[in-house]
């Protein structure tokens, strides 16, 4: 038996310069599933991404799935792709497995949760204020500079991820801390800041897209005060879910955040093509 991709479509190239194409699994010249591969856009060399890869009922546990993905691979680097992502659902634990089984390393995952709408009861000497201008400009800079980082630790070349930080922070605050449906928050304990929020609408929920506590405030609980303060701000937005990103090994993020109720939706995963 022999497991090949057939593209069923011709191969798309988009005025950005990314491709995608679409292929039949097939056994023999018999379609037994299907494949969708794309790159990705961005300034750095190409990576692909797996939109899609199914196997029918009737052929699952023969090895399909894995001759498929390692063939979408090949195909990957042919289009001179240096990496390969995929994202699965966070109730889908067996292709979870099946990705790591080939050799994915998780990057980050997105969890969710619905609020109960009480208002945060901050720690005495707690209080919470908006951003100014002049903290912005500081905050802005590092939390470029720190995004940045994350990405590179985790296979993205520098020249695109320090790209990737300016796309997502221009994009998300083109008016800066004035930006609509965006919030910007300092908390302070006893009249000093001790961490920072940045929370906002996102579609039809919140998101937390960066919280941070100064390194010499760090296990004090100033973390968890942020995070109810974010539920907060969801809760008085009329939003009844609340969405975040967490990057693998942030182990102290990762406990927060499950300790308050929040799931798993969506893990990301990449493997480098050597």
């Amino acid at each position: 038996m022999t497991t090949t991709l057939r593209p069923t479509e011709p191969l798309h190239r988009a005025a950005d310069g990314t491709l995608s194409r679409r292929y039949q699994v097939c056994v023999n010249s018999r379609p037994v599933g299907r494949v969708h591969l794309a790159t990705e856009p961005g300034s750095g060399p190409p990576a692909a991404r797996i939109h899609e890869l199914r196997v029918d009922e009737p052929d699952r546990g023969r090895g399909r799935g894995t001759v498929a993905a390692l063939a979408a691979e090949e195909v990957a680097r042919g289009w001179g792709c240096r990496q390969i992502v995929v994202t699965v659902p966070g109730d889908a634990p067996a292709a979870l497995g099946f990705t790591r089984m080939l050799g994915y390393v998780l990057r980050n995952r997105n969890m969710e949760k619905t609020p109960d709408g009480s208002a945060p009861v901050l720690p005495p000497g707690s209080a919470d204020r908006p951003m100014t201008r002049d903290e912005f400009e500081v905050w802005d800079r590092e939390g470029r500079r720190q995004y940045a980082e994350d990405w590179i630790r985790r296979g993205v070349p520098e020249a695109e991820a320090l790209a990737k930080a300016d796309r997502d922070f221009g994009g998300a605050l083109p008016q800066g801390p004035d930006t609509a449906n965006m919030w910007l928050s300092v908390l302070e304990h006893e009249g000093v800041p001790v961490g920072d929020l940045w929370v906002g609408r996102r579609g039809a929920r919140a998101f937390v897209y960066d919280v941070g506590v100064r390194a010499d405030r760090r296990g004090r609980g100033h973390g968890r005060t942020l995070m109810r303060l974010a539920e907060a701000r969801a809760t008085a937005a009329g939003l009844d879910r609340i969405a975040l990103n967490v990057f693998a090994g942030n182990t102290p993020a990762e406990r927060l955040y499950e300790s308050l109720g929040y799931e798993t939706t969506e893990y990301h995963l990449y493997k480098t093509l050597l």
